[in-house]
């Protein structure tokens, strides 16, 4: 059984006490009416806080963070599709090896068939690995790029918005 829910009152807010059980609704209902009234909250000076620019700028974060998870995606799909071509290729090296392997030979030629096997097996993947970490590298630097122009611009709208403040 819920028990009633008491607040704790203040001039212009009414704050839930959150030692008792919350009611999310009224809790909810309360946050509405304080920030319908906002200016209650700032004693008046509804000037000091820009609440439009606010909400833009947020808008503008979300917008990036859209942006930026765009492209994180892209870049594990990119990444993932050619991780699957690089292993349906190596199915069908290995084909290949295995019936140059099975074909007679002397010991001495299917050993440096074998060395030579083993060379190119390992160039290819060394080579496999750097184009991967280079995709990888690549989605990462614009996915960072993105952040990091969102938070240079949120930095100087925040300049912005205290220097607009301090004049008034």
């Amino acid at each position: 059984m819920a028990k009633a829910q008491t607040t704790i009152e203040t001039e212009t807010v009414k704050f839930p006490d959150f030692t008792k059980t919350p009611d999310f609704t009224k809790m909810q209902a309360d946050f509405g009416k304080w920030f319908g009234d906002y200016t209650k909250a700032f004693n008046g000076k509804s000037g000091v806080v820009d609440f439009d620019a606010i909400f833009a700028a947020q808008r503008k974060n979300f917008e990036v963070l859209t942006a930026a998870n765009q492209a994180a995606f892209e870049g594990v799909k990119a990444v993932a599709q050619r991780q699957a071509e690089i292993a349906r290729k190596a199915v069908e090296e290995f084909g290949k090896v295995a019936k140059e392997l099975a074909e007679p030979a002397s010991a001495e030629e299917k050993l440096v068939k074998q060395a030579e096997i083993a060379k190119a097996g390992f160039e290819q993947a060394v080579s496999n690995l750097r184009e991967i970490t280079d995709m990888v590298q690549k989605s990462s630097t614009e996915v960072a790029e993105l952040i990091q122009g969102r938070v240079a611009a949120q930095i100087d709208e925040v300049k912005a918005a205290v220097a607009k403040a301090v004049k008034k």
